[in-house]
């Protein structure tokens, strides 16, 4: 992608000063001079970002990802300007828009449609905009019969969905979203993928901050990975997606080697494939894997990605993305089939599989099998679906 940067973070680092004892009268000032003054005894210095550097080019979908305090929202914040950075800069060109905090300037007071032509407003919107706007607003929230009532007579879920769909009216060249698919039922994160997908053809530059890595690997092009403040990683979305995983291994009782490590708690207990060549005669890949449980788990994520010699992603899904959500209890052998048409071209291909549920990788293998793809017609490309051409 040799697009122009839209933002340039160079060696930012962002200090928080946290007071460990509250002055709240004027003896204090006396009895405790240092502490009144912020001495040294009084404050302590949390690093939440540690000289981190990277660009994103226009029109990319950019993740940041990390645990829980490992500074990914302090760096968003700081790209939406909420935050200043204790040291580095920031560059950014064009209308920025953040859906970090959705709801802001909301009054509770108002009803759901006077709030959205309050946001449309505090957007920029003239009220001839909104008025254009507020019936696609309104049916993408889903709400048509309740914008008359108050806000504060709408559930979180509610709010969340009016904001959302007001927030994704605004102008922008750059969208910094934070993890707004966390809240929500099916219907409206579907909504929110949709929404995702149009803009990734559009080519806006988006940053997304989330700890769903099955997002982050389908919609990313690249990412990066904070751990602790620091830069861990920068690069592919799939990469840094399965190094995001192992730091959770960290804190659990792992099984680990070559290529292979997770909690094992619910594992692959056997992995096959149908034939490993693949030929005109031969009409599909069926990759048969069978999963073995040591505890309950209510939503496992089961899925494959494939990819050529030269490393790069082919093809990849998991249940979820093919629309089978399902759990698995202690003891018990779940077993997925699955039938991939030949659609590769000539080579050598890899497969990796992954085990995920609970925030946790419960068996993850890079490069656990592979097969070979021979065919009597080659073509430069990596794939080679079937094709009609019909002259009329």
């Amino acid at each position: 992608m040799n697009n122009p940067i839209a933002i340039s973070v160079k060696n930012v680092s962002k200090n928080f000063k946290l007071p460990h004892q509250k002055t709240s009268s004027i003896k204090d000032v006396f009895v405790r001079p240092l502490q009144a003054l912020g001495g040294s005894r009084a404050v302590e210095v949390q690093h939440a970002l540690n000289d981190i550097s990277f660009d994103i080019k226009e029109g990319e979908f950019f993740g940041i990802v990390g645990r829980n305090g490992s500074g990914k929202s302090t760096m968003l914040k700081i790209l939406a300007e909420i935050y200043q950075p204790t040291s580095g800069e920031v560059s950014v060109k064009g209308r920025l828009v953040p859906f970090i905090e959705l709801g802001v300037g909301f009054n509770p007071e108002l009803t759901g449609r006077e709030n959205v032509y309050l946001s449309g407003a505090l957007n920029g919107f003239s009220e001839k905009e909104v008025d254009e706007m507020y019936g696609d607003i309104v049916e993408f929230a889903e709400l048509e019969n309740f914008m008359d009532q108050q806000l504060k007579n709408y559930s979180s879920g509610m709010q969340v969905r009016l904001a959302f769909s007001v927030a994704t009216r605004a102008k922008a060249d750059i969208l910094l979203i934070d993890e707004v698919l966390a809240v929500g039922d099916a219907d409206f994160q579907r909504k929110c993928f949709e929404y995702f997908k149009r803009l990734k053809k559009a080519k806006t530059t988006v940053v997304f901050v989330s700890h769903d890595m099955n997002a982050v690997r389908e919609y990313c092009d690249r990412a990066v990975l904070i751990d602790r403040g620091d830069l861990i990683l920068e690069g592919l979305s799939s990469q840094v997606a399965s190094e995001y995983s192992k730091l959770f291994m960290e804190s659990s009782k792992s099984v680990e080697s070559e290529g292979k490590w997770g909690t094992g708690e619910v594992g692959f207990d056997a992995i096959q494939l149908n034939s490993s060549v693949l030929t005109e005669d031969v009409p599909e890949l069926v990759i048969t894997t069978k999963i073995k449980a040591k505890k309950n788990v209510d939503m496992i994520t089961c899925g494959f990605s494939i990819k050529n010699a030269a490393g790069v992603p082919v093809l990849g899904t998991n249940n979820v993305m093919q629309g089978q959500s399902f759990g698995v209890t202690t003891d018990e052998t779940v077993t997925l089939v699955w039938k991939v048409p030949n659609i590769f071209s000539d080579g050598s291909y890899d497969i990796a599989f992954a085990l995920e549920g609970d925030g946790v990788v419960f068996d993850w293998r890079d490069e656990e099998l592979s097969f070979d793809v021979r065919l009597q017609d080659r073509t430069s490309f990596m794939v080679t679906p079937p094709i009609v051409l019909e002259r009329e």
